[in-house]
């Protein structure tokens, strides 16, 4: 009996909407092989200049999916967003094919629980979470904001004009806000890990950890 062999480092991305074609993009710069498939053979010419591989093929056709060599990848992404039958229909072709990691676009909760019942690994909300990063960004002094669940947030800020020529050590925790320091880009030199003798040069980045409100605050010292 042969035995498949999978390829590890492709990723497959079905559905060539905003977030598909993005998302495609990303890992090709990234030096991954991509695989796209979309139901439309307009948006398929549109993107087949950009993209290596692109496919018009009907995604919630297991024999298609095979046909194409779906089944010889380890990951496919689900970037469906317009039709929940079809990307409902989709991550239940690729279970059937056996895709060890399976990830999918979901627009709701009901979307989601669906997309798991029938197989999904991994269901990703790239609206809401956008969205959810954005405002936060918009109301605080953050420059960037990363949130992990379970009330936890990595974020970018500037140091702190009270903070600013103070070495990491020199901080108490209410100077911190209870917040974490774990990186410092200085003025004209690249990110590196923050060390207790860091100095807080005026102009200087920081990436700090901690909860939601936590960093909040911090940031707003700045």
């Amino acid at each position: 009996m042969s035995v498949r062999k999978t390829n590890e480092s492709g990723v497959v991305v079905i559905g060539l909407g905003r977030f598909g074609c993005h998302l495609a993009g990303s890992l090709t710069q990234l030096d991954h092989e991509v695989l796209a498939i979309d139901h439309s053979q307009d948006t398929v010419q549109r993107w087949s200049e950009q993209l290596d591989r692109v496919v018009q093929a009907d995604s919630t056709e297991e024999g298609a999916l095979r046909q194409l060599g779906v089944a010889d990848f380890r990951r496919v992404v689900v970037a469906i967003g317009a039709s929940v039958e079809a990307s409902v229909l989709t991550v239940l072709a690729l279970a059937e094919l056996g895709i060890p990691q399976i990830w999918a676009r979901a627009n709701s909760a009901k979307h989601a629980k669906i997309l798991d019942s029938v197989g999904a690994h991994n269901v990703v909300f790239p609206e809401a979470e956008t969205g959810e990063r954005v405002a936060h960004l918009i109301v605080s002094k953050m420059l960037d904001f990363i949130e992990f669940g379970d009330d936890f947030a990595i974020a970018k800020v500037r140091v702190p004009e009270g903070l600013v020529g103070r070495r990491l050590r020199e901080l108490p925790p209410a100077d911190r806000y209870g917040v974490r320091v774990v990186g410092a880009k200085l003025p004209g030199e690249r990110l590196h890990y923050a060390e207790p003798d860091t100095v807080l040069e005026k102009g200087s980045v920081l990436i700090v950890e901690g909860s939601i409100a936590q960093v909040q605050r911090f940031a707003a010292l700045s």
